[in-house]
């Protein structure tokens, strides 16, 4: 491994002077599915937000997708950039966008780990829930040891217990990888408690991406610690 981010696809993206035109055209005989990478793509894998910030100016498109579905958005989670992860949501990025592999931006932050960008699409509303039982974020988080990952699907009510056939609840997966911490986490979260039931109704209540709003309310510093889950 060469340490750099590889493309939702697994391959290693193409660097913006690869070629005259960043555009890859597919092959069918060669079962060639990087197609129509965009320079937004590139500057989201890599993390390049004055370069994501031009481009949109410049008029390319938040939510244009490759030939497997792949936005930027799914690879600015996957890269771990939760800047550019940001400017795209402000832009109209789809938060709950789907590849053809059933990968959603929330299950990529699961797999790169970083909290950062799984707490920021939850509160742009990302469902902790999987669209199929073939990309389930909470298994991926569990599998790789991201602990805080963990926490933060299950406080927005994400299932500890849901079984994939295929895979097993979230606590099997983290004791086959023996991922002893995500294991006890697992084991301390079970069902959404009172508390966190309690959370989640008043975050509705201030509405997506409102909740922030709760540091202004005339309530004790703990309760306020509470309400945002810090």
């Amino acid at each position: 491994m060469d340490g750099e981010p590889r493309g939702s696809n697994g391959r290693k993206p193409p660097r913006l002077g690869d070629s005259p035109d960043v555009r890859l055209l597919s092959n069918p005989l060669m079962g060639d599915t990087v197609s129509d990478w965009s320079p937004v793509h590139e500057a989201a894998i890599h993390g390049r937000l004055l370069s994501l910030r031009n481009l949109i100016s410049q008029g390319w498109l938040v939510n244009l997708v490759t030939a497997d579905r792949v936005s930027p958005l799914h690879e600015a989670c996957l890269g771990g950039h939760p800047s550019c992860a940001n400017i795209l949501l402000k832009h109209g990025a789809q938060v709950n966008g789907v590849t053809t592999d059933w990968h959603t931006p929330l299950f990529n932050a699961c797999v790169s780990g970083s909290l950062d960008c799984v707490n920021l699409l939850l509160q742009h509303g990302a469902s902790p829930h999987p669209e199929s039982d073939l990309a389930s974020p909470m298994h991926e988080a569990a599998k790789r040891g991201h602990v805080e990952c963990i926490e933060s699907l299950v406080a927005h009510g994400g299932d500890v217990d849901r079984n994939i056939s295929h895979l097993g609840t979230p606590l099997y997966l983290a004791c086959e990888n023996l991922q002893v911490a995500c294991a006890k986490k697992l084991l301390e979260s079970g069902p959404p408690s009172l508390m966190q039931l309690c959370r989640l109704r008043i975050w509705k209540c201030f509405g997506i991406k409102q909740h922030r709003k709760i540091t202004g309310l005339s309530l004790p510093e703990e309760l306020k610690w509470f309400l945002l889950h810090i």
